[in-house]
């Protein structure tokens, strides 16, 4: 019973946490609403989400999720000092195209959004073929660089989350 009404469990979760978050406030009101919104949304996608995504390591999970957010701080300031400080005429802006080994479609999704997420860079395109993400870097002088950057600190993580 629980399994129909829940089909997705760790997503209602993230939209009771998520929903409180946005009102900020514990009033049984929101919480109420926050659970309605938790039911009713994965019920009313589950149709075009059969199957859950299979996350390997939940510990993993959150400790990527760290990184991320201590990487977004650290890409704050880098791209403060670099819109502030570098002369325009030393800004090397780029396209990377990143090849990428990941397979599990949600591990492809967090991959491309924590490009995206991190200053500086934000995944513009991915191929037809689903191995190569296409990534516009604020300043990359050496392109090579930040695409090995990117495959070691996120894609080598997520391969061992999603498989």
């Amino acid at each position: 019973m629980i399994r129909r009404l829940y089909p997705h469990p760790l997503l209602s979760l993230t939209l009771v946490v998520t929903w409180m978050l946005l009102v900020n406030a514990t009033r049984l009101g929101s919480l109420v609403m926050a659970v309605m919104l938790a039911t009713a949304i994965p019920l009313l996608i589950a149709s075009y989400w059969p199957h859950r995504p299979l996350m390997r390591n939940g510990p993993a999970f959150l400790g990527y999720c760290l990184l991320v957010v201590w990487d977004i701080v650290l890409a704050n300031i880098a791209v403060a000092r670099i819109v502030l400080f570098m002369p325009a005429d030393r800004i090397r802006s780029a396209w990377i195209p990143i090849p990428i080994d990941l397979r599990s479609p949600e591990g492809i999704a967090v991959l491309a959004g924590t490009i995206t997420l991190t200053p500086g860079t934000v995944t513009a395109d991915m191929s037809a073929c689903g191995r190569v993400l296409l990534v516009h870097s604020l300043h990359a002088p050496d392109p090579g660089a930040v695409r090995d950057e990117i495959k070691a600190r996120y894609e080598s993580r997520l391969k061992r989350i999603f498989g």
